[in-house]
């Protein structure tokens, strides 16, 4: 944030006078916000199959069943958020989804039965998936094209920070043998996304700024139609959607399931050391971020998002060396605390990159659809990736999946690189910006939407 400031100040930009002072207020509310919801989300995340699974005793299809349902929730909830965001604003759209995630973690916690769990989580999954593009949304109009990739980082670290601290405090709270521990959480969970609701919804957001459409996607079919026409019209985001696709599944759908399950049944991994793992993976993320920011800033998106299948190639690697060494306990354990290591690297990579790359190519009137298109393409990513992955895993085909994760990293590298002719040199990070001199007149100063 200090960095992203002072960006601002070096363009003429003093942010703590007049209007860009309140935008950095708004900016440094909202980013609050997503880290009080994300330390929520850090009390249940870890337990919630085994919550369904042993708490509640539905067993593992139920709690299969209850990921489904998310990504369900998403296919249902996202095309109407994405237009409601470009027709309302993010701020309602926000309000509305973080009261429905809210009630969706209250029913969770006190649910006891397989019709309510799943009821509770079409509830929360449609409330998480709403919030999620609105969140974006606010951060492109909060940010500038010279401090988006700043302002993207800074919110993953934040949202990882939070998760982090929100999933130790959970571990010295849950206890399976009391199902009114789960119940805390999951009501601790749902008064966070209530703060959200109130921290961020009172906020003044930018109004978006009138553009030729086309200027936006850098395509004229991006410019014609509405809605997920529009979308589908822009090959370059439909690449960028398939690319993203492909990395949520490869990581993000795998960190708690198929990687869990090959740790514990082929490295023999205690679930004390996947817990620290998983904080290895938020420390990694926390201590590189803004070095990473620094490093990427020179360098194309693309070549970042292809250097994250690098390193995810390193880390299923060294998975297949833990499993190979797995009767030696200290390095196989050390082999893989450094998987989620390394799979942390390649996330801090991803931060300033993605989010940015669909902000520019998204149209000044399609923004909140195109936010709302990555977001759903997120969720059934990360739903598919833990029947693929358990699935491979408990059929004892380890080395098969450990080969077909790596070749989805190669894919990664492949998509992105392939990427790069289908973006101009402005999204790809390819134009280094301009040095302001002293006597510049300053951009316009950004006008709101009503708080009403």
């Amino acid at each position: 944030m200090i960095r992203t400031l002072r960006q601002q100040k070096q363009a003429g930009q003093p942010w703590n006078s007049g209007r860009n002072g309140a935008v950095a207020a708004t900016l440094r509310r909202v980013q609050i916000g997503n880290a009080l919801s994300a330390f929520g989300s850090g009390f249940t995340v870890p337990y919630m199959f085994v919550y369904v699974d042993q708490v509640r005793g539905l067993g593992s299809m139920t709690a299969w069943l209850m990921f489904t349902v998310f990504a369900l929730a998403a296919l249902a909830v996202l095309p109407f958020s994405g237009r409601g965001i470009d027709r309302w604003g993010p701020r309602p759209v926000l309000v509305v989804g973080a009261v429905t995630a809210a009630l969706g973690a209250f029913a969770f916690g006190h649910a006891t039965g397989s019709p309510h769990i799943l009821a509770a989580a079409f509830l929360f999954g449609a409330g998480v998936t709403t919030v999620q593009p609105a969140l974006a949304t606010m951060v492109v109009r909060c940010s500038t094209p010279a401090t988006r990739s700043h302002a993207f980082a800074l919110q993953f670290t934040l949202v990882n920070l939070g998760m982090g601290i929100g999933a130790m405090i959970g571990g010295q709270i849950v206890n399976v043998n009391r199902p009114a521990s789960l119940t805390l959480l999951f009501s601790i969970e749902g008064l966070m996304f209530l703060v959200l609701a109130a921290v961020v919804g009172g906020v003044r957001i930018p109004a978006a700024p009138v553009a030729a459409p086309e200027a936006a996607s850098g395509t004229s079919a991006a410019g014609q139609g509405s809605g997920f026409r529009a979308l589908f019209a822009d090959k370059a985001m439909v690449r960028v959607c398939l690319l993203a696709g492909l990395i949520f599944f490869t990581c993000y759908g795998q960190f708690e399931s198929g990687v869990a399950a090959y740790a514990t049944t082929v490295v023999g991994t205690s679930p004390s050391v996947l817990g620290l793992a998983l904080g290895a993976n938020t420390l990694v993320i926390v201590a590189v971020q803004m070095i990473v920011v620094r490093i990427t800033s020179r360098r194309r998106r693309s070549t970042a998002i292809a250097a994250t299948g690098l390193v995810w190639l390193g880390a299923w690697a060294m998975a297949g060396f833990a499993g190979l060494i797995h009767g030696d306990a200290v390095p196989a354990t050390v082999a893989m605390v450094s998987v989620y290591g390394l799979f942390g690297v390649g996330e801090a990579l991803l931060a300033p990159t993605l989010g940015p790359i669909v902000a520019d190519l998204a149209p000044t009137r399609l923004l909140g659809t195109y936010n709302a298109a990555f977001a759903l393409v997120k969720q059934v990513a990360v739903a598919m990736g833990p029947a693929a992955g358990v699935l491979l895993v408990g059929a004892g085909a380890s080395v098969e999946y450990l080969l077909v994760m790596a070749a989805c990293t190669v894919m990664i590298m492949v998509l992105a690189l392939r990427l790069r002719h289908r973006l101009t040199p402005v999204q790809d990070n390819a134009v280094r910006p301009a040095r302001v001199v002293a006597g510049t007149v300053p951009r316009p100063v950004p006008a709101y939407e009503s708080v009403a």
